[in-house]
């Protein structure tokens, strides 16, 4: 999903984080935790008591700890928010900020853009590092904002949450995602059963409240701590689905808003449905991966045609089974590491170079790559926090179906003619199924009254966040529009040089204007092949 969204990351049982997205839920309603539904009165009362105390409190910007690894003169500070906002008065968590002021002068600032890279799990503290690395997609834009980041509640440097010792959650090989017996699915759900557990007794005060829901409310307090009349923000992801819930929260307090790769909001997909909507896509895209890889295989040297170029993964993945390469990169470690080529374009070239290095020889370079680092431990911890708030979010945020024979029902029908990521996605969000804490029933994303023009941003073939969600969200943001980039399939559109999207960002961000209809864009430029 992060995607940043993050880099894939090994899940628990065996399996692999994708970093953007991939639960579901089934579409009857049911109570929520308290009998309280997302959006209901006592929570709205309570965003407004905390929006004003933060307003008057403000944020006490100082220079950012070392080992956040944020250079001057980017800045850091906290917002404290309720952990339960229909209980504004009770527990408080903290989220953690930072900011870069506009580089324009005074008379060019239009306030602040917050930023959320999607998720569950991911980090928004990099966003103003875009300025100080001179992002050249941004040099417009960051002369009118200030580029505000934040860790999301449950993530790294706000109130954090973890489901597993770190150094334990990276150990590897894990075992083989797609399996081969009944043994080995139910060896797959006792490790989900007992991440679900692990989640419970290392965070069991904070997991009722790590909801969609609440991430959106607690950006409105920092909008508000921020001085901010109006929100400006930036989604990508599973930042899309923060953004359609704020949209319908708080829909008279949006100024301007891009969503980019989006979340199927429908109440049908989160979450359930949508990871397996998302198995579906990633086979796609890992078909248009792997037929560059053959066409470009005067460099790369795995096959000449996409069926050659297929059964050489075949033929890797059973190896690193029966024999884990280096002895930690087995086939759970090699779908971690594949899969950001369908996820990215960026990393079509250096996984291609990974592999065929390999089949060179260079057994190492895949080992670096694909398996484990223990003595990362800042890493590492990242890394399980990560995983531990993409599962807990999604498996409050909706009903997950309890009975074991639907999801094997569902993914062994889609391995068939889905085999990249369908039993690995399965595995990782399974923990679900025994979660142990009320799930919640989603809310019904959607607003007009209010809203100001939204913009939507989506490629046709991406597969972390299939089309058709951007499509759902055009349909339920009266008067957004859609820019899509045809024939492309990259996570993350704003991120990426095509000028036919960058301009219109730039002009709907400065000046407020879109076209006056939806946009179809041609694709950015294909990858170009390189050995190294």
């Amino acid at each position: 999903m992060t995607y940043v969204r993050r880099t894939a990351m090994l899940g628990a049982a065996g399996s692999v984080l994708t970093g953007a997205l991939v639960a579901g839920a089934l579409a009857t309603p049911m109570a929520s935790a308290k009998g309280r539904v997302p959006g209901g009165a006592a929570e709205a009362a309570g965003v407004r008591i905390a929006a004003a105390r933060a307003a008057e409190a403000g944020i006490d910007w100082q220079d950012c700890p070392a080992d956040w690894s944020l250079e001057k003169p980017i800045q850091c500070g906290y917002v404290t928010v309720p952990l339960d906002y229909a209980k504004p008065n009770g527990r408080t968590i903290k989220l953690a900020v930072d900011r870069i002021g506009n580089t324009g002068g005074a008379a060019e600032r239009q306030g602040a853009l917050i930023y959320n890279p999607g998720g569950p799990g991911g980090s928004g503290l990099k966003f103003p590092r875009r300025v100080t690395t001179k992002n050249p997609l941004w040099t417009k834009t960051s002369k009118a904002y200030d580029f505000v980041g934040f860790d999301p509640r449950g993530v790294g440097h706000s109130t954090a949450i973890s489901c597993v010792d770190p150094q334990e959650y990276v150990k590897a090989p894990k075992a083989d995602p797609v399996p081969d017996s009944e043994a080995d699915k139910r060896a797959q759900r006792k490790l989900a059963k007992e991440y679900a557990q692990g989640c419970k007794e290392r965070s069991g005060w904070m997991l009722p409240y790590l909801t969609t829901p609440n991430t959106a409310r607690d950006i409105d307090v920092i909008r508000a701590a921020l001085g901010e009349k109006k929100l400006n923000y930036l989604g990508v992801s599973y930042g899309t689905y923060i953004g359609g819930v704020y949209a319908t929260l708080f829909p008279t307090h949006v100024r301007r808003m891009i969503v980019d790769s989006v979340v199927n909001p429908s109440r049908e997909k989160i979450w359930y449905q949508a990871n397996l909507d998302q198995d579906i896509a990633f086979e796609t895209r890992w078909k248009d991966w792997t037929a560059w890889v053959a066409k470009n295989d005067a460099t790369y040297h795995i096959g000449d045609t996409q069926a050659k170029v297929q059964k050489q993964w075949e033929t890797l993945r059973a190896a690193a089974k029966k024999h884990p390469i280096g002895g930690v990169v087995g086939p759970a470690e090699l779908v971690g590491f594949f899969q950001s080529a369908p996820y990215y374009d960026s990393s079509w070239a250096p996984v291609a170079a990974v592999w065929s290095a390999y089949l060179a020889g260079d057994e190492q370079r895949l080992v670096e790559a694909a398996g484990p680092d223990l003595s990362d431990t800042a890493g590492n911890i990242a890394s399980e926090n990560g995983n531990a708030v993409y599962t807990a979010v999604e498996c409050v945020d909706a009903k997950w179906p309890s009975d074991w024979r639907t999801w094997d029902r569902d993914n062994t029908r889609l391995h068939r003619d889905y085999p990249f990521m369908t039993w690995a996605n399965a595995w990782m969000n399974l923990p679900c199924a025994t979660w142990g804490v009320p799930q919640r029933t989603p809310l019904e994303v959607g607003a007009s009254k209010g809203l100001p023009t939204t913009l939507i941003v989506q490629s046709t073939r991406d597969a972390a966040t299939p089309y058709d969600g951007a499509v759902e969200l055009h349909k339920r943001l009266k008067g957004s529009r859609l820019i899509t980039e045809k024939d492309a399939g990259s996570h993350g559109v704003t991120g990426l040089v095509n000028p036919c999207v960058n301009d219109r960002v730039d002009a709907y961000l400065l000046t407020g204007e879109v076209d006056g209809q939806d946009v179809t864009c041609g694709p950015h430029a294909t990858p170009v092949p390189a050995a190294k």
